[in-house]
């Protein structure tokens, strides 16, 4: 995973949770504590995240900041463009609704 790309993941898990630990973000990422705060200072440039200090210090979201963000991860958005193949008309229709809502700003339906 890049970078940038781990950065997304982060956002996607801020908006999704509000606040974090930052061990448990590198956790989940597997990444070091370090590269998390280096991640936060970064994306702290564009969006409004506020970090907490001492022992498991944590960043959280400002309440205000509510967008209409993609939640889905690639693996989630793989997952539903697999269950894609396998639904009837009426599952599609939603399927693809969901993944145009949720998912990859990149998504679009097979033709």
């Amino acid at each position: 995973m890049s970078a940038n790309e781990r950065r997304a993941e982060i956002m996607r898990i801020m908006v999704a949770r509000r606040q974090e630990n930052m061990q448990v973000l590198a956790a989940e990422l597997g990444v070091t504590d370090r590269t998390i705060r280096n991640d936060i200072l970064v994306l702290t440039a564009e969006y409004p995240l506020e970090t907490t200090r001492g022992n498991g210090g944590g960043v959280r979201i400002a309440d205000w900041y509510h967008p209409h963000k993609n939640i889905f991860s690639q693996d989630q958005i793989s997952v539903l463009e697999q269950l894609m193949d396998k639904a009837d008309d009426e599952q599609k229709k939603v399927l693809d609704q969901m993944l145009r809502e949720y998912g990859s700003n990149k998504y679009s339906p097979a033709v």
